[in-house]
């Protein structure tokens, strides 16, 4: 004869199973073994059918609200470009060390040598990352600041 208690302590045996072996998983089978044990402790003669279709049910939609609530509400994280070392390039101002031919060329960053992508440039030429795409880094030409564009219009003149 199953009461509640022993559901309850399937529950808790579950729950330090997923503590111990995180994956998101065993948890929700708790929370359907504690619901089962709280419908036995509120109905003292259910019948041990019902115990265990209380059990799959709860387990079953609590998995799926979990899965529905991270699909709806996904995780933010602190660093997003962690790991994803050349998005942190992007916005970033270089010098060439190389030409860019047939828009392809190669560009010294740190101590890690890039291939980049962008309109043929020769060596010198002040270049801004704009984008990466897998172990490329894309890349244009550094226009300069405001005041050195009035400068070079001032020039011209």
């Amino acid at each position: 004869m199953v009461v509640y208690w022993h559901w309850f302590t399937l529950s808790v045996v579950l729950m330090i199973a997923e503590s111990l072996f995180p994956g998101s998983f065993l948890i929700w089978f708790g929370v359907g073994a504690l619901a089962a044990g709280l419908a036995l402790l509120a109905v003292p003669g259910l019948a041990w059918q019902a115990q265990g279709v209380i059990f799959a049910l709860v387990a079953v939609a609590a998995i799926i609200g979990w899965r529905r609530y991270k699909a709806a509400n996904p995780e933010l994280s602190s660093h997003p470009s962690l790991n994803r070392r050349g998005q942190a390039y992007v916005g970033r101002h270089f010098t060439l060390d190389a030409p860019i031919v047939d828009g392809v060329g190669r560009l010294h960053v740190d101590d890690t040598l890039w291939r980049v992508e962008g309109a043929d440039l020769p060596v010198g030429t002040q270049v801004t990352v704009i984008d990466v795409v897998g172990t490329t880094l894309r890349v244009a030409v550094n226009r300069g600041t405001k005041r050195q564009e009035m400068e070079e219009s001032w020039n011209s003149d």
